[in-house]
């Protein structure tokens, strides 16, 4: 396994794009300190400051006022119409949530099941930092979440170490097989599930490589909350049974009955137990011998055995050969704070694009999830979508035009007050005269410099991870003996001749995933991201909108109602949003799929607020699945 480091981070200050309604004025944030320094090799646990002085708050006043303070309007308390008191401060103290949220002064742990969260912050209690906590978290979900990520998937970890005030994204996405050919995918079947779209799996690699750089406790301390559960068992959820259940053909076709996941070949029920004890062998056997075991040795020996005997691609050399890399964020300046996201070939670019062309609007003032307000954003997306399918997976993708002000405010003189037509969110080779075109980027050029879960410490060490299995268990295939559910990955490549994400030999896909950390000119100030394939591009920017223009706190944030563009004129609804302003929006043209007041399909989000005055952490975390934010 081979560690790459990159190239300097793109970053552009704001300027004023005016177009349509109550255009504002944005300052620009400074750079952050340090962001090209390339990072030692371990970490140690320095001695523990104040919360307050850790993430470069400023104290406040006895006469500072709460500054996103979030009001109901007297005449109308339903959530979808509720107004803002903004001033230019950035604290956000209120909201309407489902749940309530959970704060903390030493660390937080936000991720997408309760015993995931919980395995986190046992690290940080037992004196680990965000980091060593991260990787408990993530090889935790891949015993509780199994269907969503774990060491058989790939991912992105954005780090932010407080020791070298460096801000860095660790890609630990794999490669397709180096025989992969788009001949090969002709059946459609093929590329969903089987041996075939199974890429490199890159998440033992990458939890590992963390915890070697920014870790503080051995990968054994770090994976026993996990394999402690893999070997007792737990006790299946709900919304456990629901994403096993809808995989279970899938699974008895590709790995048989007696898969672990399944009781007597069945999906478990709520309440019953599921024990993992293969599983928990791998993280034991990997946590003692290191990458060179999963990558080269016993189990990459099983992993390519297993392949070549139903057919796959993936060949040991292909696992040999597997390379992470440490990467620079690209980021824009929105309303004073900076979006920093990973760079091509993940896609932060559509949303930061996005982020780009509403910025010229004042969203307050419009209302949250006004149709206005929402015509917006879905025309907006189609644009940034345009653009990322066709620029994104190139060679040399020209993120510096895409992020550019300027080329913001051309792509937003296209909206109109009808909807447009989507070419989709994959390549379309054919597009009509009258659907949605991508723009051309490098005109703007200058000088270029499915879960997710977040930690934080009080050291100021901050960590967002985005990783998946692909579908729901991935490929479906687990390798006999070893609990490893390998994912399908592939399937993101686009199967169309011209497309810049085409299948080939060796090649990285495009991938819609998209840690988020965002700062102000003191400090760290929020950690977000959501699963949801593509739709992660479109749920990030309304959970960043709603706490940066509609001054929510992080749990009401990621509850609000969301929507989501898709092909044509469709897009997907959840139904807490008025019923009057979904109408308002099909007289403009849009064509609504209403799907249910709380909907998985529009993701799961999880993240972490920090206080710029206490220096205190509220995280949020979704109820639409198992979500759950801990602290201390």
């Amino acid at each position: 396994m081979k560690c790459i480091c990159a190239h300097p981070p793109v970053r552009w200050a704001s300027s004023t794009a005016m177009h349509g309604t109550a255009a504002r004025t944005t300052t620009p944030s400074p750079p952050i300190d340090d962001c090209c320094t390339v990072l030692s090799s371990h970490a140690s646990t320095p001695s523990r400051p104040t919360s307050a002085s850790i993430f470069g708050q400023k104290p406040r006043t006895e006469s500072a006022r709460s500054p996103n303070t979030f009001s109901m309007s007297s005449q109308d308390p339903s959530p979808t119409s509720t107004q803002c008191n903004r001033s230019h401060g950035m604290t956000p103290s209120k909201g309407l949530t489902h749940r309530p949220t959970v704060t903390g002064t030493r660390g937080m742990v936000s991720s997408a099941h309760p015993l995931a969260s919980l395995a986190g912050l046992r690290i940080l209690m037992d004196g680990g930092n965000a980091i060593d906590a991260a990787v408990a978290t993530a090889a935790a979900l891949n015993v509780v979440e199994p269907y969503m990520s774990g060491i058989g998937g790939a991912g992105f970890m954005h780090i932010y170490s407080a020791r070298d005030k460096t801000q860095k994204v660790l890609d630990y996405m794999g490669l397709s097989a180096a025989t992969a050919s788009l001949d090969q995918f002709a059946d459609e079947a093929t590329r969903l599930r089987g041996p075939l779209p199974i890429l490199v799996p890159g998440a033992c690699g990458g939890w590992l490589e963390a915890l070697a750089r920014h870790g503080t406790m051995d990968p054994l301390t770090v994976f026993t909350p996990a394999i402690e559960m893999a070997e007792a068992g737990y006790a299946v959820t709900a919304k456990n049974h629901e994403f096993i259940s809808s995989a279970a053909d899938d699974l008895r076709q590709h790995s048989g009955p007696a898969v672990s996941y399944l009781i007597d070949g069945r999906p478990p029920e709520p309440g019953q137990i599921i024990t993992q004890a293969d599983l928990a062998t791998t993280l034991r056997l990997v946590a003692e011998g290191g990458v060179e075991v999963f990558y080269t040795g016993e189990l990459g020996q099983k992993i390519s055995e297993h392949l070549e005997s139903i057919g796959g691609l993936l060949t040991a050399e292909d696992l040999r050969g597997f390379e992470l890399s440490w990467q620079d964020p690209i980021s824009t300046d929105y309303r004073g704070f900076t979006i920093c996201g990973p760079p091509p070939p993940c896609q932060s670019g559509q949303y930061l694009l996005q982020l780009n062309m509403l910025e010229a609007y004042d969203l307050a003032d419009l209302g949250h999830n006004s149709e206005q307000a929402l015509h917006l954003f879905l025309e907006s997306g189609k644009l940034a979508v345009a653009d990322r399918t066709t620029f994104t997976g190139i060679a040399a993708p020209p993120i510096a035009g895409m992020l550019s002000k300027e080329y913001a405010a051309s792509r937003r003189d296209q909206i109109g007050d009808k909807a447009r037509s989507s070419g989709g969110e994959t390549f379309a080779p054919h597009l009509e005269s009258d659907q949605v075109h991508p723009g051309d980027p490098t005109a703007w050029m200058k000088t270029e410099c499915t879960t997710h879960f977040d930690t934080v410490d009080a050291e100021g060490n901050a960590v967002s991870v985005t990783q998946s299995l692909g579908a729901g268990f991935g490929s479906a295939v687990v390798v006999p003996g070893t609990g490893i559910a390998l994912n399908n990955l592939g399937r993101w490549f686009d199967f169309v001749e011209g497309s810049p994400n085409v299948i080939a030999p060796s090649k990285k896909i495009e991938m819609p995933m998209s840690p988020v950390q965002i700062w102000d000119k003191d400090g760290l100030r929020m950690l977000i991201g959501t699963p949801g394939s593509y739709g992660i591009l479109q749920t990030t920017p309304q959970m960043i909108m709603n706490v940066l223009d509609h001054d929510m706190n992080i749990q009401a944030a990621i509850e609000a109602p969301r929507v989501k563009t898709s092909h044509g004129f469709a897009a997907d609804v959840e139904t807490r949003i008025p019923d009057e302003v979904l109408r308002g929006l099909e007289r403009r043209g849009h064509e609504l799929n209403r799907i249910g007041d709380w909907s998985a399909g529009v993701g799961g989000g999880q993240g972490i607020w920090i206080d710029p005055a206490s220096g205190a952490f509220t995280g949020g975390a979704d109820p639409r699945r198992d979500g759950y934010a801990l602290g201390w």
